[in-house]
Formats: C-alpha cells, sequence, structure tokens
C-alpha cells in the first residue's frame, strides 16, 4: 500500500523533490540548483535539458534517503515556475532554443506593438492579464519569430509550446502534452470563462494552435511516469503554477484568504470563489486552481518580480555576502537603513505599478551608508512591495486584512518577517511547513488519487508554525512607506 506522496517543484534557480506523508509533513527531500543564463542585458534563459536531468536526479536523490521506491509513491504532484517558455520537437523531444523565463524583457517592443491603439490592456478582459513581457505569449512569439526554421517546423505541426510544468510532464510521461489551468492562465492565451485557448488572440500573436498543450484541472491523473524513471508506474495526477500551489498548500479555500509567498520574487494571491474579478487596481485576475470537475476557483494576484533575487544579486553580482542567509546578519547588525531605499526595478515594475520603463536605484545614499545598510535596504524592499500589492487587493476585494500568511524561503528571516508586521500593521503568521508550494502540488495530486479524501483534510493539515506582530509606531510606519514611494518614483521613464 503506498504511504505517501511525491512532488516536483521546478522553480527558477533550482528544482526539488519532496516526498510528503498524509498529515502533509515533509519524509524526506532533494534539491538541486540550475545555472541562470544571461546572454545579454533584459535576457534570462534556462537550459530546459540541463532542468530535466536535474529533476531526475532530485527525484531519485530524494527517495534514496529514507530508502523509497515508486512502490512506496501513491501519485506525483508536478508546480513549476510560471510563464518560463519552452519549445521543443514533438519527435526527438530536443529543445529548439534555451527557455525564455517569465523575468526576461525582450519582447517589450512586441507588447507595444500588439497593444497599438488598443493599449496594453487589449486582451485584459479575456485572460485577466495587462500585455507585458512577463507573459508566455509573446515569449512564444518570439522564438517563431527569431529562431531560425521554427516557424516552419511549428506550422508544420512538428513542435510543441509548454510552460515549465508541461516539459517536465511530457519528458516524465514519454510523451502526454498538456498542462493545467492555472498555468494555461498565465500565458495570455487562454479565455478565463472557458477555460480554452482563445483562437483570435492566437492569431494575433501568430501562434499555431497546434503548438498548444491540452488544457486539463489541476487535480487529475494525466498519465504515469515511465518505466525507466525513479517514479516508474506511479500516476501523474497534479499540476499547479507554484503560487497557485502555494496558496493551495497554505489551504487559503475560501474566498477572502490571501497568502504571500517570498521566493525569487513576491506573489500575493487573494482566493476570489468561482467569480472571476477583475482588479482596477493593478493586480491580475488568475486561475486559483480546478480540482476535477469541480468548478474553477480564481484568484487576484498581485506579482513582485524581484525579492529573493535581489539577495542573490547582491550575492553573485556585488559580493558584499557569500551565502544568502548572511543578508540577515548584515541587516541586523544596523538598527535602520540608514535614510536608504533600493528598489530593484531589474526588469521593470510589475503589479500594481506595471512600469517597464522603470530600472533599479539605490536612492538616499550619503557617506554614513555601509554594507549593513545596502542590505536591511534589500530586505525592506520585499516588504514595501508586498504591502503595496497587499493595498491593491483590499482596495479591488472591499476584504480588509487581518492577518498574513506568508511562505518561501525568505520567511526563515526573522528581520523582515518583523518588518513585514510592522509596516503592515497586521499578524505574519508562517506554518508548520513552510514549503507550501511543493506541499500544494502533493495535496491536488493526492486529491486525484484518493490518498486525501477532500480539501477537509487540507484544512486539518494547516498548523501554525510562527507569528509575528506588529510593533512599530504609526508615524515611524507612514514616514517610512512615504519615502519608499518616492523612491520608487525616481526610477521611472529610465529606458525611452
Amino acid at each position: 500500500m503506498p504511504q505517501y506522496i511525491a512532488a516536483i517543484d521546478q522553480g527558477t534557480t533550482s528544482s526539488r523533490c519532496m516526498i510528503f506523508d498524509h498529515g502533509g509533513r515533509v519524509v524526506c527531500s532533494a534539491q538541486q540548483e540550475h545555472r541562470q543564463i544571461f546572454p545579454r542585458a533584459g535576457w534570462v534563459e534556462h537550459d530546459a535539458t540541463e532542468i530535466w536531468r536535474s529533476t531526475r536526479e532530485v527525484v531519485a536523490t530524494a527517495l534514496a534517503k529514507r530508502d523509497l521506491t515508486a512502490h512506496d509513491i501513491a501519485a506525483v504532484g508536478i508546480t513549476n515556475q510560471r510563464e518560463t517558455t519552452v519549445v521543443w520537437d514533438r519527435t526527438t523531444g530536443e529543445p529548439v532554443y534555451n527557455a525564455i523565463v517569465w523575468q526576461d524583457t525582450r519582447t517589450d517592443q512586441l507588447c507595444e506593438e500588439l497593444a497599438g491603439d488598443h493599449g496594453p490592456d487589449r486582451y485584459r478582459q479575456t485572460t485577466g492579464l495587462p500585455l507585458s513581457t512577463y507573459f508566455s505569449g509573446p515569449k512564444l512569439r518570439w522564438i517563431l519569430d527569431n529562431v531560425d526554421g521554427v516557424r516552419d517546423r511549428a506550422e508544420a505541426g512538428d513542435l510543441c509550446f509548454g510552460t515549465m510544468d508541461s516539459w517536465i510532464l511530457w519528458n516524465l510521461t514519454g510523451g502526454v502534452h498538456a498542462t493545467d489551468v492555472t498555468n494555461a492562465s498565465r500565458t495570455m492565451l487562454m479565455d478565463l470563462r472557458t477555460l480554452d485557448w482563445d483562437e483570435s488572440i492566437c492569431a494575433d500573436m501568430r501562434i499555431p494552435m497546434s503548438m498548444l498543450p491540452r488544457i486539463r484541472s489541476s487535480s487529475e491523473q494525466y498519465g504515469t511516469s515511465r518505466a525507466r524513471g525513479s517514479l516508474a508506474g506511479v500516476p501523474v495526477a497534479g499540476i499547479l503554477g507554484d503560487q497557485q500551489a502555494a496558496t493551495f498548500g497554505q489551504a487559503c479555500l475560501s474566498p477572502g484568504e490571501a497568502k504571500n509567498t517570498y521566493g525569487t520574487g513576491n506573489f500575493l494571491l487573494l482566493n476570489t470563489g468561482t467569480t472571476p474579478v477583475h482588479s482596477e487596481h493593478g493586480l491580475l485576475t488568475t486561475l486559483c486552481y480546478r480540482i476535477g470537475d469541480a468548478a474553477p476557483v480564481y484568484a487576484l494576484e498581485g506579482s513582485v518580480a524581484v525579492t529573493g533575487s535581489l539577495v542573490q544579486w547582491l550575492r553573485d553580482n556585488l559580493g558584499i555576502i557569500d551565502s544568502a542567509t548572511e543578508v540577515e546578519l548584515l541587516a541586523s547588525a544596523v538598527p535602520d537603513n540608514g535614510g536608504t531605499y533600493f528598489v530593484p526595478a531589474f526588469s521593470g515594475l510589475f503589479a500594481p505599478r506595471w512600469r517597464p520603463d522603470a530600472r533599479g536605484a539605490i536612492v538616499g545614499l550619503t557617506r554614513f551608508v555601509n554594507k549593513g545598510h545596502l542590505a536591511r535596504a534589500a530586505l525592506e524592499a520585499t516588504a514595501f512591495q508586498s504591502r503595496e500589492v497587499i493595498e491593491a487587493a483590499q482596495a479591488d476585494s472591499g476584504v480588509a486584512l487581518t492577518s498574513l500568511k506568508v511562505d518561501g524561503g525568505m520567511v526563515l528571516n526573522e528581520t523582515l518577517m518583523q518588518f513585514q508586521a510592522d509596516i503592515l500593521d497586521v499578524p505574519v503568521i508562517r506554518p508548520v511547513v513552510n514549503e507550501t508550494t511543493a506541499l500544494g502540488a502533493a495535496y491536488a495530486a493526492g486529491l486525484a488519487v484518493g490518498y486525501w479524501r477532500s480539501e477537509d483534510d487540507i484544512r486539518a493539515n494547516w498548523e501554525v508554525g510562527k507569528t509575528w506582530t506588529p510593533n512599530m509606531p504609526a508615524e515611524q510606519r507612514d514616514r517610512l512607506y512615504r519615502e519608499w514611494n518616492r523612491a520608487v518614483e525616481r526610477t521611472y521613464d529610465w529606458v525611452e
């Protein structure tokens, strides 16, 4: 009798496999980083073949840690970095080009051309999304237009497109070409209400529909893992984009419940129920999840491009820290930011401002400022940007935030979490199982095969791990946020 559920979490900087028990606790895991490829300013790519290889390795390693085999696993779920775009040959399985990552901005001119006289909201009523370099459709169009021979091969029906979930699923099952509604909703090619690809948008973007994967629910059996893998014969039964997976893993299953994930970027999702809510304050309307044949559940999302990756930038580009964990030690060595604000608009500004013309800036520098102040300003930037999207969500939904559920790698940073509670003036709550992205994918897969009976089991598994309560004076909170907004405005109009 299988005892566990496996989750493959294919993220922006690494891939990992986590094994969960019925209580939603981690049994074992393995993780492996992959290369970040920067061909030129604003371009970000991954080697999809490298990612598939590392995915196989982390699955095998995780199982080996507890001497488990495929017979111990009831199902496997997949969660993934969203919007990252892969095109591969339908026969050979070879990618035609590197994966273009969600952070990549090379499609900025294409997005302007597509907007034309309609403006960036041309497809928002249908897709819930503004025209932006963030989403997959324009990235796919770029590959079709700029990689030799690809358009002809695509129009002949020889190529597959997918986000990273589709790429992992195709390789894992030996050829199932599918995606789930959450990932499809991030392409700018899917109609939010019909949950089908929109033919007119595909025509506008000159994308052959034969390339597109079949859209399926987030929790159903898509196929089985092929015989030569470590999960041979195990049903692949859950797919959720990473932020939707974290929302599901956090048990935000009722309208008005929200979570904020602190990873490479930050992503707030607010469950709005079975009716899509169109934002008036710069948020995205997106699919939250769909379980089997049940009605789809929607969400409002605030996407912040650069948070955890800013810490990585301090490490890799500036060299002021040797590891990500050092940033808290450095930041806690000073009592405040020294008047310095760090606006990490490396890929422009995402929600709620949507300013592709912005670029990163550090403002307020004086001779007094040292690397501790820079580290603290980097952490505070994450909290300030989160407040922006939370205020937008409250304005759209009319629901006042009384607490914030958090997850992701950065929530182990005590200094950041306390500052987040202070700048929001509400408690910040971390669950016992912090890695809710992988857990959400496991839940989706487990529900599909009856390992968990219903969403009530998910609610019952969720437990508070730690709570941070605000203790900052209101005057200080208001001053810091006011100065942050002044700093952000300095980054506008940098790209002409």
